[in-house]
């Protein structure tokens, strides 16, 4: 684990490594259970500055035809006019705008999300999960994050009721980060 007296050694760009990387997502399935689903190809690079973190940036690109939840029928529905409007909006990306450090490990980004053509501003907890080298002498280092949003923010708003009262999926979305990267220079 790398100490906060370490930061500075950090400093640098970083490329993110989608093969040890994941971006996800977590959201209510008729009421009374949880649909989690990915996205399998995604892009990303940051800018590190260890000695002021708050000089620091990231984006990321992510390909919304890459939507997996483990169910094809899902998936094609999510791709549809219903939900992402993927032919129409392809890509959904996230610009830093801010980031704080807010404790020795954590840090909060906050930045342009971009869903459908609609972009909102959006804070992700952070947590700085270490540094290392690994076997082919690259410099890595780890980050976790989650968020949650309302897909209505961004314009998907299709839903079904429930003859039970309720809706089939849920408004609220959790976003999931788990972010491996590489340092590039």
């Amino acid at each position: 684990m790398t100490s906060a007296t370490t930061y500075p050694q950090l400093t640098g760009e970083y490329t993110l490594d989608a093969a040890h990387s994941r971006i996800g997502f977590v959201a209510r399935h008729a009421m009374v259970t949880k649909v989690r689903g990915s996205f399998n190809d995604f892009t990303g690079t940051a800018t590190i500055d260890g000695d002021a973190p708050e000089k620091s940036s990231v984006q990321v690109t992510i390909q919304a035809q890459s939507i997996d939840t483990r169910n094809a029928d899902r998936d094609g529905h999510l791709k549809s006019n219903d939900f992402l409007s993927m032919d129409e909006y392809p890509q959904i990306t996230f610009t830093s705008t801010e980031i704080k450090q807010t404790g020795e490990t954590s840090f909060d980004v906050t930045g342009d999300l971009t869903i459908k053509d609609v972009t909102r501003s959006v804070t992700v907890p952070f947590e700085f999960e270490g540094s290392a080298k690994d076997p082919f002498g690259n410099d890595r280092i780890g980050f976790e994050g989650s968020t949650a949003i309302s897909r209505k923010d961004y314009g998907i708003t299709w839903n079904a009721a429930l003859e039970t009262g309720g809706v089939l999926v849920s408004d609220k979305v959790t976003l999931e980060f788990e972010i491996s990267a590489i340092k590039s220079a």
